[in-house]
Formats: C-alpha cells, structure tokens, sequence
C-alpha cells in the first residue's frame, strides 16, 4: 500500500486591506466646501506716477483793504457784492484751489455781522453803515466756500486802527473810545502792543469770529510793529517805561509780539480746538551776515524791523501753519525764491508751511526784477517746492497761496491758465493736521452701484460717528477702468469727485462708457481731512 505524505502545513495569508484609489477634485469639493473663486479678470497693478501731489494747499488772498480784490467798489448793492463774490469762487474752484483767505478786518472794522467794531467803509462806502439789504457778509462767504468743498480761513489786520486821514470812521470807533491804546505813525493810528489790554482787545475780537462763524482757519498777515517809514519813530516810550520789565526795548517789543501771537493762539483754541491758526509773515526772518541760523540774502529782516520772531513761532508749535511771503523771483539776488523756499523747509518742521506767492508782480513793468515779465516764472516756482527729492533734504512744502485774488482772475501772464490746465489739472486735498486730529472717520457703508441712463449712479450711507465723536464731512470718489488687485489711491488722475457735506451720499458718473467696466472706490473725509478705510464697489 502506497502511503502518501501529506502537504507541508503553510501560514494563513494575511488579507491586505482594500487600497482606496485617491480622491478626485470633484469628490473633495463635494466632501469640504471651498471657499467660491472670483473668477472676473484683474488687470494688472495700477502703477501710474502721480502728476501732482493728492494732498497740496491751494488757496489765495482775497483782500478788501481799498476794494483791492472784492467788492469791486464801495457801496455796491447787496445782490451785486453776492454775484462779485460768487464768480470769484467759481474761478478759483475751476482753477484747483482748495482755501480762500478772507480779509474780514482790514483797519478795525468788520465785514461781518456778529461783532464789536463797526462795518466796514470798503463793504458800504460808509464805515458802521449795514449792508442793504440787510446780510451777513463772512456767513455768506462761509456758506458759498464749503458748498464749494473749500476751506474758508478768516484773514484779520493786525495793527490798524485807521487807514488813513480821510479815512471815514464810526463814531464808537475804537480810537475814539480808546484813543490812549493807540500810536499815530505815518498818517495812521496804529494799535500799541506794548499794552497787555491791547492783547487783549484783539484776541477777544478772534475769540469771537470764532464762536460765532464756521471758519476753519484764522489768519494774520505779516503787520506788527509797523514796516519804517523815513523821519518817523514808534512813539511807544510810555509802555516801554511802564512794562519793559529789564529788557532792551527791541527785545521787549519782540516779546510784546510774542505774547500777542500767544494769546491769539489760546483764544482760537479755546473756543474751538480744531480751528486752524496761521500767520504770513516776511519773507526773510534774518539774513546770514546777522545771524549763522539766517537765510543767505541781503533783504529786510522781520526779526529787527518788524520785531516779529517768525521762526520762533512755527519752531516751538504757536502756529498750525506759516506762509512767508516768498514775493521774489529765483533770479533775484537780494532773495532769491529757492533760497527762501529751502530755508523755510529746512526751519518749519512739525508744522504745516505754504509759500506765499506774489501773483500780483506778475507781468508789472515797474517791478525792479524783469523775471517777473517771464510767464514761466510762477508755474517754475510751484514745481520747485513740489520737488520730492529736495523735500526729502529739507523737509516738504506743504501748498501755496496767491496774493491776490485779482491777479489769478484777471489771468496775470497766463497765470491762471498754468493752474487750470497743468499745474492744478488735477484736484488735491487739504493736508491733515494730525497735532490737531489723527483719527480717521468710519468708513461709508451699504455702497452700491448701478447703470441707469444718465451713468453710473452710486449711493452709500453715511458712517456713523467715528471713536473721537467726528462724523464725515465729506466724500471723495476714485474711478479704475477694469478690476485691480492694487488701487493707487493716491494719484489724484483717479479723483472723480469730491462730495461736500455729510449727508451728499449719491453721485452719478455721467462720463461713465456703458461699454467699460468700471471699479469705484468711495471714502470718508472729517473737518481736518483725514480720510477713512476705502470702501469698493465693481460694475460690469
């Protein structure tokens, strides 16, 4: 019998587990929601170099001493003096500017309502006479800068009392009531300010304007002790005895100034912390052969004539703002414009500087320096205090204003035609005084665009109040064709508009093309122009 050998045992085979074949996209997404994918082209990065700055003070003087600017004579009707002031501001919107500088106190009066010294003789021909029919001058002015989206600074003189000997004067003029605070040079009474009641007096007058008028600024021009005239001394030796305290009596004038620019500022910023206060001095503080810290001209010198330290007040913060009266071409060797401009920069840091400009030599045949017959000559100056790689060195320049409002109207040497059509071909916005406010509005909410036929209408709501109580003040519209991942908001080229009042929260894009797509960005702006988070929207 055959015996057969059973098989060798064998281990069990272990089973491998199943080998699950690798997820699809689509089983993924169908197991983890993904977040959805925008899937509108973008352009490329807007990239563009700003042709002007987006922040830049425009602005210009408009004086009444004489009728120099506004109105244009004495006496005229109300309905007239309107219409004057009305083109004048329309002028200057269409030309760029931001600010005007009102003077509303030429020789202690007013060109106002709500105050002590009597109308002026320049508003209706006869000093303490009322506007008839009855209006409030400054509050009309006011009114029509912001409706305007500009800025309205109250512009006073600082030392008249008269103008001249036949000037016409109220009888409760404040020489006559005070005829002791006053000081006759030249053919002018002049206010003493070697007297602290004379201080006084003028910083309640500002205290006042600023109580009652929506300014946004006060400003004083370069008159303190008065410029020198031949044969004529300051007869203050009264006061000096009386006050001078030790000092030498150039120094002590010098010290009155200071404590009047002082006041000044405390009475504008205890009624209203946010009103600006400003000063144009001269344009020359002191030369360098008086003093090493001087700029490198041979000019007069507000420090010893006019007893007016002008850089110590922007130096130690008094003022919000300085605009030396720059009134010279860069070809004039007594002062030449870049000398000055890069002086200023270099000695104004912490506060804001303008440089005045003298429009009104502009084309003037009996001007010493023939420059001025150059029509290149003012365009030449804003480009150099724009220079970025100077501003870098010596600190910036932060805006200009023109003296005076009639030779832009009047289009001196093509002078507003340079604005409006190069210069200032794009709008600009003030720059933010961040010492005074930093905190920037809430941004606006529930924007929304829509294609109707006059354009592109957008409608937003108005924020609510931002962390220091501010509310918008207005608004500024940017425009992108196509769809950008990176917006330059700060080329101007992209400003649409710019919406004054806080509760203008509709615009239509009338030069919208229905055939482009467009992205519209929309922000807040308060009282002292800080502006808010950007808020988008996107219209195919």
């Amino acid at each position: 019998m055959v015996v057969k050998t059973p098989p060798a045992a064998t281990k069990p085979v272990a089973k491998k587990p199943p080998v699950t074949p690798p997820r699809s996209a689509s089983s993924v997404a169908a197991t983890r929601p993904r977040p959805p994918v925008d899937t509108v082209a973008y352009e490329m990065p807007d990239m563009s170099v700003p042709a002007s700055p987006k922040r830049e003070f425009r602005a210009v003087w408009i004086a009444t001493v004489q009728n120099i600017d506004w109105p244009s004579k004495k006496g005229l009707p109300t309905s007239q003096q309107q219409q004057e002031m009305i083109s004048i501001l329309d002028m200057h919107r269409q030309a760029g500017l931001n600010a005007v500088i009102m003077q509303v106190r030429a020789a202690a009066d007013a060109f106002y309502a709500e105050g002590p010294e009597p109308w002026s003789e320049w508003l209706t021909g006869k000093q303490g006479k009322a506007p008839d029919p009855f209006y409030d001058p400054m509050e009309f002015i006011i009114d029509q800068a912001h409706s305007r989206g500009m800025e309205f600074h109250a512009w006073l003189n600082l030392d008249r009392g008269t103008f001249g000997k036949t000037a016409s004067l109220a009888s409760d003029h404040i020489s006559y009531r005070k005829p002791e605070w006053f000081i006759t040079y030249g053919d002018r009474k002049l206010f003493n300010l070697g007297l602290p009641e004379v201080r006084t007096y003028v910083a309640g007058i500002v205290a006042n304007i600023v109580r009652n008028y929506d300014v946004d600024g006060i400003h004083f021009d370069d008159y303190f002790y008065p410029y020198a005239i031949a044969g004529q001394t300051i007869k203050d030796d009264a006061a000096y005895r009386k006050y001078y305290n030790g000092m030498g009596k150039e120094d002590w004038r010098r010290s009155n100034v200071d404590k009047l620019v002082l006041e000044l500022r405390d009475s504008v910023k205890a009624v209203n912390p946010y009103c600006k206060f400003g000063i144009s001095p001269f344009g020359i503080w002191k030369n360098v052969k008086s003093d090493p810290d001087g700029s490198a001209t041979t000019g007069g010198q507000a420090y010893y004539e006019l007893y007016a330290d002008t850089r110590k007040w922007v130096r130690q913060g008094w003022v919000d703002y300085i605009v030396p009266q720059v009134y010279f071409t860069t070809e004039f060797s007594r002062a030449p414009y870049k000398v000055l401009v890069d002086w200023w920069a270099k000695n104004s840091i912490g506060r804001h500087l303008y440089i005045g400009h003298g429009a009104y030599r502009l084309g003037n045949t009996r001007e010493r320096d023939p420059a001025w017959m150059d029509p290149a000559q003012m365009p030449s100056q804003i480009r150099y205090l724009r220079n970025s790689a100077l501003a870098a060195a010596r600190g910036p320049v932060h805006g200009s204003i023109y003296f005076s409002s009639k030779s832009l109207t009047t289009n001196r040497m093509g002078v507003r035609d340079s604005l409006q059509t190069s210069l200032y071909k794009y709008p600009a916005l003030v720059p933010p005084m961040t010492w005074i406010d930093s905190i920037p509005p809430l941004p606006v909410r529930d924007l929304k665009a829509a294609r109707t036929d006059q354009g592109v209408e957008l409608y937003w709501q108005s924020p609510d109040e931002a962390r220091d109580g501010d509310l918008a003040s207005y608004y500024v519209v940017y425009r992108f064709e196509g769809r950008y991942r990176q917006y330059r908001t700060d080329n101007p080229e992209r400003i649409l508009s710019i919406c004054p009042g806080e509760d203008n929260t509709r615009f239509i894009d009338r030069t919208a093309d229905p055939k482009k797509k467009y992205t519209y960005i929309v922000t807040a702006f308060d009282r002292l122009h800080n502006e808010s988070r950007e808020i988008q929207v996107w219209i195919n």
